[in-house]
């Protein structure tokens, strides 16, 4: 969640032990201009430190192997967790050590690159560290737990029910996920080299591999103890809602107690409702791929997504359902499903003609296609965000921008690119071929595969332009704001207008325009945590390069396995009740397809639809950033004013759908239990723990996951009671207006 920069972390301002290597020390003499990156990172270095090790390698594409596997591999759930580059931080530590302590020392010549190769080179250092984690990075598609372009076969296949070939959708992926790296190296110069571009959201990383490699004289569990018994009782509680009793996933006290009430239910149901009473006892449901780890979340960002859930979901959207807002009542509160005007399923096979795009005759039959109300006012906020973003950073970072624009191109170098001068940098031609490659397979995947993909070979080059374009001004945003605004919304708007009908065109020029200037930024990114931690940038940009198109292949096989080997895979119709493969980020990713794709904004939010007063979002959105501005600057004195974050705000339920209600409410509260009365009242104890236990969590729960998975659902071994057949909530999806008969639902509904 992008937060303001100059509240969103909580950085370490406390002078922290030295490494252990004796080279690596603070300096007061010489220091960065922006006041929190001289506060975190060291100003001096040791070149002599290995890099490019078999430790390295050995460990970081292991963790990109398994990270992306497994994130892949969870992507499908119910639940869906993203397995945290934190995770790898921290166990790579205990295993780098343990290599140094028993790998052989001898030394090897190797006469033709005349030089000398150790599998042990000396200690573990937190050079290697850093590529690991770059490595590892990569695996979780930047922390955005897999590759985007997955989904687009997932759809194909699971929802649309047609072909694609696996080397189209290989190359999707792999080409979506490279093609931004080249527009990172047009701008590499300006975004990382310059002091002013400081890149907040790194320092948390540079704190946390200084606090990884200092030595620890406390008393007590060191924190690798902790994490191994953390990582042990995470795993084995993970049977209890993983297999035995995934009730615990949502408990939903007033679907209990009113098990006859369609209402009860509506506003109690964790899954499917308001989330009243609801809680999730199972860390997947806490820590999710829609909002992350709570434990690593900043207090202030918990805050404004707290604001921001409550006024959207206890005020906004009861108001706007029980007022019958565009007919709400005719569709359950809770869905992302799409309707048809009576209240039934709309059927999107039939408005499909042979050559995968609409059938105008057979929607017109059909009849307008209508979304729920959740579903709907979150596209509104969806809206808003994206005008708030703008003008939020206009307001109140638009000089700053400005003035730090300039000066990284005016300003001699800091400390840090004078420490990075001592290693050879990356030739512009590498970055050439990188773009030009990528460009050209991206136009391959286009011409040759044209029938499976849709987009012409012109549409890939306009969203080559748009993600060209605004990489350096949301890089230069991201860089000293940590504001990130996205264009997917941008991106399906303008391809739903150029090419209406054609539901992959629009999500592949999605994943090319917005993904690819996406990871630009994270390129970008982990480039600046390099910088910092002096790693070579020729090491970075192998390890970068050589991750992505590892986790990209991983992913892809793991989609494809799961997409032939799992029965009726992301159909909720047809799976049974205790199936975890609902798939509902993919459900969400198909539905933006009809909506944008297949139908198209104009029949949807434009003058042929049911919402086009939702674009009043737009103007709402713009507007609310300035009044806050204007308030700060009436009221200067009250403090919390310019802390009301509203790119933020209206942006925290941007993940709802797919996310629920039951995942915020359990996010917030153990966020707010472990960032502000842990860290206010036992701030040592969470210094020294607290993102230790948050990788610890997210490490049982996802070895234990596999294992029953690979031991008893693959099998087929499964258990039918009570405690495994959901929240048991059934009338929460029931629309409350009377002739409309639904699955479980009461005839008088």
């Amino acid at each position: 969640m992008a937060g303001d920069s100059k509240h969103s972390y909580s950085i370490d301002t406390e002078k922290t032990a030295d490494y252990s290597h004796d080279h690596i020390e603070d300096s007061i003499s010489d220091q960065s201009p922006v006041e929190q990156v001289a506060l975190t990172v060291a100003t001096s270095d040791d070149p002599s430190l290995p890099v490019w090790t078999f430790r390295m390698w050995s460990i970081g594409l292991l963790s990109c192997v398994m990270l992306s596997f497994l994130n892949q591999f969870f992507a499908y759930r119910t639940e869906p967790l993203t397995v945290t580059l934190i995770t790898v931080q921290i166990a790579a530590v205990p295993i780098g050590h343990f290599m140094a302590l028993v790998l052989p020392t001898k030394t090897y010549r190797l006469p033709y690159w005349n030089t000398e190769f150790s599998l042990n080179p000396g200690p573990f250092n937190v050079k290697e560290h850093v590529l690991i984690t770059i490595f590892a990075n990569a695996g979780s598609a930047f922390g955005g737990g897999s590759a985007y372009a997955v989904s687009i076969i997932n759809i194909v296949k699971a929802f649309y029910h047609r072909n694609i070939s696996f080397g189209a959708g290989l190359l999707i992926v792999i080409t979506t996920q490279v093609l931004g790296y080249g527009w990172a190296g047009l701008f590499h110069r300006y975004l990382i080299e310059p002091s002013h571009m400081w890149w907040p959201g790194t320092l948390v990383q540079v704190s946390l591999f200084r606090t990884l490699h200092e030595k620890e004289h406390k008393k007590g569990l060191s924190r690798s103890q902790f994490f191994l018994l953390v990582t042990v009782a995470s795993f084995a509680y993970y049977t209890l809602p993983g297999y035995l009793f995934n009730t615990l996933t949502s408990v939903s006290l007033l679907c209990w107690a009113f098990p006859k009430s369609i209402t009860a239910q509506q506003v109690g149901s964790g899954l499917r409702g308001l989330g009243v009473g609801a809680i999730s006892l199972d860390w997947s449901g806490i820590s999710n791929a829609f909002l992350g780890n709570p434990l690593v979340s900043p207090f202030f960002a918990t805050v404004n997504v707290a604001i921001g859930f409550v006024l959207f979901i206890y005020v906004m959207l009861p108001s706007a359902y029980w007022h019958n807002i565009y007919d709400a009542k005719k569709f359950p509160i809770f869905s992302s499903r799409l309707f048809s005007g009576n209240g039934s399923m709309y059927d999107i096979q039939a408005v499909l003609s042979p050559d995968f795009t609409l059938d105008n005759t057979a929607y017109q039959q059909q009849g307008q296609l209508h979304l729920s109300i959740v579903f709907a006012l979150g596209y509104g906020l969806g809206f808003a965000t994206i005008a708030a973003t703008l003008t939020h950073v206009m307001v109140f970072y638009g000089k700053e921008v400005w003035e730090r624009s300039k000066a990284a191109l005016n300003t001699q170098p800091d400390v840090h690119t004078r420490l990075m001068q001592n290693y050879p940098g990356i030739p512009q031609l590498w970055w050439n071929i990188l773009l030009v490659g990528s460009v050209a397979l991206s136009i391959v995947v286009c011409v040759v595969f044209k029938d499976e993909v849709q987009l012409p070979w012109w549409g890939l080059l306009l969203a080559c332009v748009l993600a060209a374009v605004f990489t350096l001004p949301i890089g230069v945003i991201v860089a000293t704001t940590n504001q990130a605004p996205g264009l997917n919304i941008i991106t399906e708007y303008i391809m739903g207008y150029l090419l209406p009908g054609r539901p992959l065109a629009n999500v592949l020029f999605k994943v090319y325009g917005y993904m690819s200037m996406n990871q630009a930024v994270a390129f970008l990114s982990d480039f600046k945590l390099g910088h910092y931690m002096k790693v070579p940038p020729r090491s970075m940009f192998m390890v970068q390069v050589i991750g992505t198109v590892v986790a990209g292949t991983v992913n892809m096989g793991v989609a494809w396995w799961m997409l032939e080997s799992i029965e009726n895979i992301c159909n909720t119709d047809l799976l049974p009740k205790s199936s975890p493969w609902t798939c509902p980020g993919d459900a969400v990713f198909f539905d933006a397809s009809v909506i944008w794709g297949l139908v198209g904004p104009k029949k949807i939010f434009g003058s042929q639809g049911v919402y086009p007063s939702l674009n009043w979002f737009f103007l709402g959105g713009a507007i609310a950033p300035v009044l806050v501005w204007m308030c700060h600057k009436a009221f200067p004195k009250i403090w919390w004013i310019p802390l009301i974050n509203m790119p933020v705000l209206l942006g925290a339920t941007a993940n709802m759908p797919p996310a629920t209600t039951v995942n915020y409410t359990s996010w917030l509260l153990v966020g707010t239990f472990f960032n502000y009365f842990v860290f206010k009242y036992h701030k040592g104890w969470w210094k020294r723990y607290n993102y230790v236990l948050s990788a610890a969590l997210d490490a049982g729960l996802a070895f234990m996951a596999v294992v029953l998975y690979m031991c008893l659902e693959l099998p087929g071994v499964g258990l039918d009671w009570w405690g495994t057949q959901g929240e048991h909530c059934p009338l929460a999806q029931c629309p409350t207006s009377a002739g409309v008969v639904m699955a479980g639902c009461p005839a008088h509904a």
